[in-house]
Protein backbone atom coordinates (compact mmCIF):
# COMPACT_ATOMS: atom_id res chain seq x y z
CA UNK A 1 0.00 0.00 0.00
CA UNK A 2 1.39 3.41 -0.79
CA UNK A 3 1.93 5.89 2.03
CA UNK A 4 -0.86 8.28 0.97
CA UNK A 5 -3.51 5.53 0.91
CA UNK A 6 -2.23 4.10 4.18
CA UNK A 7 -2.39 7.49 5.92
CA UNK A 8 -5.89 8.16 4.57
CA UNK A 9 -7.10 4.76 5.72
CA UNK A 10 -5.38 5.10 9.11
CA UNK A 11 -6.95 8.51 9.72
CA UNK A 12 -10.38 7.13 8.75
CA UNK A 13 -9.97 4.26 11.21
CA UNK A 14 -8.89 6.62 13.99
CA UNK A 15 -11.84 8.90 13.30
CA UNK A 16 -14.20 5.92 13.29
CA UNK A 17 -12.82 4.71 16.62
CA UNK A 18 -13.25 8.18 18.14
CA UNK A 19 -16.85 8.27 16.94
CA UNK A 20 -17.57 4.80 18.33
CA UNK A 21 -16.10 5.78 21.71
CA UNK A 22 -18.23 8.95 21.77
CA UNK A 23 -15.19 11.26 21.67
CA UNK A 24 -16.22 12.80 18.36
CA UNK A 25 -19.50 13.44 16.62
CA UNK A 26 -19.96 11.98 13.16
CA UNK A 27 -20.21 14.51 10.35
CA UNK A 28 -22.99 12.34 8.96
CA UNK A 29 -24.49 9.04 9.92
CA UNK A 30 -24.69 5.95 7.78
CA UNK A 31 -25.92 2.70 9.28
CA UNK A 32 -25.21 -0.72 7.83
CA UNK A 33 -28.06 -2.45 9.54
CA UNK A 34 -29.85 -4.79 7.25
CA UNK A 35 -28.94 -7.79 5.19
CA UNK A 36 -29.14 -5.94 1.88
CA UNK A 37 -26.43 -3.47 2.91
CA UNK A 38 -23.71 -6.05 3.62
CA UNK A 39 -24.68 -8.07 0.59
CA UNK A 40 -24.74 -4.89 -1.50
CA UNK A 41 -21.18 -4.01 -0.45
CA UNK A 42 -19.93 -7.49 -1.29
CA UNK A 43 -21.71 -7.56 -4.64
CA UNK A 44 -20.43 -4.07 -5.49
CA UNK A 45 -16.94 -5.57 -5.56
CA UNK A 46 -18.09 -8.72 -7.40
CA UNK A 47 -16.72 -10.83 -4.59
CA UNK A 48 -17.81 -14.28 -3.51
CA UNK A 49 -18.79 -14.80 0.10
CA UNK A 50 -15.55 -16.76 0.65
CA UNK A 51 -13.37 -13.99 -0.78
CA UNK A 52 -15.15 -11.18 1.04
CA UNK A 53 -15.12 -13.06 4.35
CA UNK A 54 -11.35 -13.61 4.05
CA UNK A 55 -10.72 -9.94 3.43
CA UNK A 56 -13.00 -8.90 6.31
CA UNK A 57 -11.22 -11.37 8.59
CA UNK A 58 -14.41 -13.22 9.51
CA UNK A 59 -15.72 -16.69 8.86
CA UNK A 60 -18.05 -17.33 5.95
CA UNK A 61 -20.78 -18.24 8.44
CA UNK A 62 -20.42 -14.82 10.10
CA UNK A 63 -20.73 -13.10 6.74
CA UNK A 64 -23.81 -15.19 5.91
CA UNK A 65 -25.34 -14.25 9.26
CA UNK A 66 -24.82 -10.58 8.42
CA UNK A 67 -26.28 -10.96 4.96
CA UNK A 68 -29.28 -12.91 6.24
CA UNK A 69 -29.96 -10.36 8.97
CA UNK A 70 -29.37 -12.72 11.90
CA UNK A 71 -26.42 -10.66 13.14
CA UNK A 72 -25.00 -7.20 12.54
CA UNK A 73 -21.40 -6.24 11.88
CA UNK A 74 -19.83 -4.35 14.79
CA UNK A 75 -16.60 -2.55 15.58
CA UNK A 76 -13.89 -2.60 12.95
CA UNK A 77 -16.00 -4.65 10.53
CA UNK A 78 -18.73 -2.01 10.57
CA UNK A 79 -16.17 0.75 10.02
CA UNK A 80 -14.55 -1.16 7.14
CA UNK A 81 -17.94 -1.73 5.47
CA UNK A 82 -18.72 1.97 5.82
CA UNK A 83 -15.38 2.89 4.21
CA UNK A 84 -16.15 0.45 1.38
CA UNK A 85 -19.45 2.25 0.77
CA UNK A 86 -18.10 5.79 1.11
CA UNK A 87 -14.68 5.33 -0.53
CA UNK A 88 -14.96 2.33 -2.87
CA UNK A 89 -11.83 3.21 -4.85
CA UNK A 90 -9.71 3.49 -1.69
CA UNK A 91 -11.14 0.18 -0.48
CA UNK A 92 -10.44 -1.47 -3.84
CA UNK A 93 -6.88 -0.06 -3.98
CA UNK A 94 -6.18 -1.28 -0.44
CA UNK A 95 -7.34 -4.79 -1.26
CA UNK A 96 -5.34 -4.92 -4.49
CA UNK A 97 -2.15 -3.71 -2.80
CA UNK A 98 -2.40 -5.63 0.46
CA UNK A 99 -4.13 -8.81 -0.66
CA UNK A 100 -3.66 -9.33 -4.40
CA UNK A 101 -5.01 -12.86 -4.09
CA UNK A 102 -8.30 -11.34 -2.90
CA UNK A 103 -8.44 -8.52 -5.45
CA UNK A 104 -12.04 -7.95 -6.46
CA UNK A 105 -12.84 -7.84 -10.16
Amino acid sequence: MNKKNFNTLLESMREGAQILRGERRPSRRFVVDNKEDVQFVRQTFHASQDTFAKFMGVSVSTLRNWEQGRRRPTGAARVLLTIALRQPELFRATVQEDCPELAFN
